[in-house]
């Protein structure tokens, strides 16, 4: 038995077909990982949650989860400028200017120019870029008040350009519009666009904001308030289609390539879609995720990233289905897009496949005997030089 087990654990791995590693993938962890291309991590409690703090969604990527700040004047905004004084006779509203409504006169509009500044006459330039129109108003009356009577201004915003929001993809109408003083969340803005055109499972969301990017499934928008962030002007927002699958090999009721068919989806529900564990050929305790994991979290899960070069970390989750609590972590433990799961064989099953081919090479070695034995046997029967008894010799071993 010692040695039909040596010749199984040795020869039959890497001759025998076989879908897939074997189970021994699962102690891996007894060899030198220094020698594996990847990193081999059991799936716990501790790993899941660093998963979940991991996981790709708005507001673990932009924290500052506070409404929209005063909207400020920007380069290319439009702005209209009303200067009031006390009485006729100033600056812009002289003695004999006749019946008029109120002494105030209202300037032609005009866009902020590329120096970010508006133009107020007898006040000359006036910086208007990355002000709000209060702090707008205090300069022009700040450089007219020695000049003109008692004078005030109102600055309005006329056409907002720069303080914009962009909502773009598969909406019903892309457009770029002006941020709202009274602050707007991600479906507000995607709202204002004319709403997804496809509002499935399949459908993200991507905000770009100085300079970072990222993306959270709609339906983590409403399901999870969290990533339901306020959007701020210069927001790019761009809502696509990503249709989420995953491949199941190995000892799996079915393989192939299966559609997630929900905006997340377990492992649990995985094995589930790919027909659960054939019961004749798997280990439960060999279940394994592969996945490439950014090098920030792979350290996390405490992986030795020295060994392996560029930002992506192949990483290999094992799950053991043979302990009860298993089943409670392949619920929690969430599929990503172009997840492989692998299934291996049990070791019962690598036996007997060595024993049937065993059985095909003594086979192989016993049929042309036999042949000859009865080729031999009916040859003496028609020339009534043989024995009468034939010795059947067909007892190999099978």
């Amino acid at each position: 038995m010692a040695a039909l087990s040596a010749i199984v654990s040795h020869s039959g791995c890497s001759t025998l077909p076989t879908s897939g590693p074997t189970n021994a993938l699962a102690r891996a962890d007894q060899l030198d990982p220094a020698t594996l291309p990847y990193a081999m991590v059991k799936v716990t409690t501790g790993v899941e949650d660093i998963l979940e703090r991991n996981s790709s969604r708005m507001g673990r990527v932009f924290v500052d989860r506070r409404g929209p700040s005063e909207i400020r004047f920007g380069i290319g905004d439009t702005v209209s400028v009303t200067v009031f004084e006390a009485a006729a006779g100033g600056l812009f509203i002289p003695a004999n200017a006749g019946v008029r409504p109120g002494n105030y006169v209202t300037l032609p509009n005009q866009q902020v120019d590329t120096q970010g500044n508006i133009t107020v006459p007898y006040a000359g330039a006036i910086k208007a870029q990355g002000r709000t129109a209060v702090q707008v108003q205090a300069a022009i009356v700040a450089a007219l008040k020695n000049r003109a009577l008692e004078p005030q201004a109102v600055v309005a915003l006329v056409d907002q350009r720069a303080s914009s929001i962009s909502v773009l993809g598969e909406v019903g109408t892309p457009s770029r519009f002006p941020a709202s003083a009274s602050g707007e969340r991600l479906l507000d803005a995607i709202s204002r666009a004319g709403g997804p055109r496809n509002p499935g499972y399949d459908t993200w969301v991507m905000l770009e904001r100085g300079g970072k990017q990222a993306a959270a499934p709609f339906a983590a928008l409403l399901e999870q308030p969290a990533n339901n962030i306020f959007v701020r002007p210069q927001d790019t927002i761009y809502v696509f289609t990503q249709p989420q699958t995953f491949v199941a090999f190995g000892a799996s009721g079915q393989q192939g390539q299966f559609p997630f068919g929900a905006w997340r989806l377990s492992v649990a529900e995985a094995l589930g879609k790919a027909g659960g564990l054939n019961d004749n050929l798997a280990d439960p305790a060999s279940v394994y995720i592969y996945r490439g994991e950014r090098r920030e979290v792979a350290e996390q899960l405490g992986v030795d990233c020295s060994r392996f070069s560029g930002p992506i970390v192949p990483i290999i989750y094992n799950l053991n289905l043979r302990d009860p609590a298993g089943y409670f972590h392949a619920s929690k433990f969430e599929m990503r897009n172009k997840d492989v799961i692998f299934t291996s064989n049990a070791t019962s099953v690598e036996s007997g496949k060595l024993l049937t081919y065993l059985r095909l090479i003594t086979a192989t070695v016993n049929d042309p005997l036999m042949a000859a034995v009865n080729a031999y046997t009916v040859k003496g029967l028609a020339t009534g030089t043989s024995a009468a008894t034939v010795v059947n010799t067909t007892s190999t071993v099978k």
